[in-house]
């Protein structure tokens, strides 16, 4: 059997809150609450277990998503109907802007509990592609 990721756990002052923010944002499904967990579970079987913590314990963390043309377009969408926030770069210096890296399109938002969360439609390390390639 290869390595895979299986789940993380994900900090939040209210779990139900940011597991339903993300859920929503990516059009995904929050799962049966699991003991202190709230999962919310990706096309490739990684499990997102967001547990509700002090707001003192939260460590701020990084979670990129790699998604189609078609769900970052829904996605997007849902970004801008729900009036969030996001930016073209990590530092959050190009707000209302999205990036055009390895030839795709990605931005950054924040979640509920302060985590940077990133959408892409290309993987880092691709190679540039133009509009018309496949």
């Amino acid at each position: 059997m290869s390595v895979e990721l299986n789940h993380t756990i994900v900090h939040a002052r209210d779990k139900r809150e940011s597991a339903e923010f993300l859920a929503h944002v990516l059009g995904l499904a929050t799962g049966t609450e699991w003991g202190p967990f709230i999962p919310v579970t990706t096309a490739n079987g990684v499990t997102l277990d967001f547990a509700s913590v002090p707001a003192e314990s939260i460590v701020t963390q990084h979670y990129a998503f790699l998604v189609s043309d078609e769900e970052f377009d829904a996605a997007f969408g849902r970004i801008r109907q729900a009036g969030i926030t996001y930016y073209a770069d990590p530092h959050l210096k190009q707000p209302g802007e999205i990036n055009h890296h390895h030839g795709g399109r990605g931005l950054y938002f924040m979640d509920p509990a302060g985590h940077g969360m990133e959408i892409i439609t290309r993987p880092y390390g691709s190679p540039e592609q133009s509009p018309t390639a496949s």
